[in-house]
């Protein structure tokens, strides 16, 4: 699942491929849905994104691509994923890294909580499950940092369970087709269309396909999730306590005891500021104080 990056209104342009008029009352009959799919169906076979982790079926590598796609764009997760893979290809390579070792890899993706997320849901794959992921979403959700969404993303993609979800590509898409003219749209609107338009027999393929003609409406169309309930402008990453907290890590995984003057010297940040965000990390279990000396937990 992908990241919603915030853009300036455009025009309409370059119209391809478009679903028809009959979900704009939400009856969808058999034939609408048929042309629906076709139409989706018909612009990935054309203009289909050819992705790592689409052309595998290993459980991990999924997860793991899952997790890095979750408030990422797709660009930025490309080379991270592979990499990521080649130093910890399964799930008890990475269960016995050190944290330090970890974040380290996972630098440039952000939002490092996944990162930790990641580690502790390979320790509980190999402590509680038997170093195999298991296939069912209410199994899961329990694991660190996945939510129903992720976890029925990832039933799909591993497992071609006919899962329900809603993603930022797969929203823009239902917008777009069934809601026209209307604004303030909720999920639980747009999920009930999900369920019904499910190609059961497929349901990797379908959700790929729903993803990728999303992504195009974002480039030729104003863009539809400006019209859902849920959608929000990202606060302004500069300057921000996540920038600071990145760089507070990116620092300690490249030295083993700084002090929290020094951390201060190097980022050039207000020490209180700075306080606040050093005792948070240690709370969340990324770093630990040693002396007057902190290090990565």
């Amino acid at each position: 699942m992908e990241k919603e990056k915030i853009t300036k209104p455009k025009e309409q342009k370059n119209k391809r491929v478009k679903p028809g008029q009959a979900g704009q009352k939400k009856i969808l009959t058999p034939d609408a849905i048929k042309k629906f799919q076709k139409v989706i169906y018909s612009y990935y076979q054309e203009y289909g994104r050819n992705l790592p982790w689409r052309i595998t079926q290993e459980p991990y590598h999924i997860l793991v691509s899952e997790i890095m796609l979750q408030q990422t764009q797709v660009q930025r997760v490309i080379g991270k994923y592979e990499s990521f893979i080649q130093v910890f290809p399964n799930f008890y390579s990475l269960s016995r890294a050190p944290l330090k070792m970890v974040l380290k890899e996972w630098q440039g993706l952000g939002y490092n909580r996944r990162a930790m997320a990641l580690k502790r849901i390979a320790q509980k794959v190999i402590e509680e499950f038997g170093g195999v992921l298991p296939s069912s979403v209410d199994a899961l959700i329990t694991f660190p940092g996945i939510g129903r969404a992720t976890a029925s993303a990832i039933s799909a993609f591993a497992f071609h369970k006919p899962t329900v979800f809603i993603e930022t590509n797969i929203r823009r898409v239902f917008i777009h087709s069934f809601f026209h003219d209307e604004t303030n749209i909720k999920d639980t609107e747009i999920i009930l269309l999900v369920e019904k338009t499910l190609d059961v027999s497929n349901p990797r393929n379908w959700y790929y396909a729903l993803m990728d003609y999303g992504v195009m409406l974002k480039k030729d169309y104003e863009n539809p999730n400006r019209k859902s309930a849920h959608y929000q402008k990202q606060s302004p990453f500069q300057g921000s306590n996540r920038q600071i907290r990145g760089m507070i890590l990116k620092v300690l995984t490249r030295e083993s005891y700084i002090s929290e003057s020094e951390i201060v010297q190097k980022l050039q940040v207000c020490p209180e500021k700075l306080r606040d965000i050093l005792f948070q990390l240690q709370k969340e279990g990324f770093i630990k104080r040693r002396w007057k000396k902190f290090t990565i937990a």
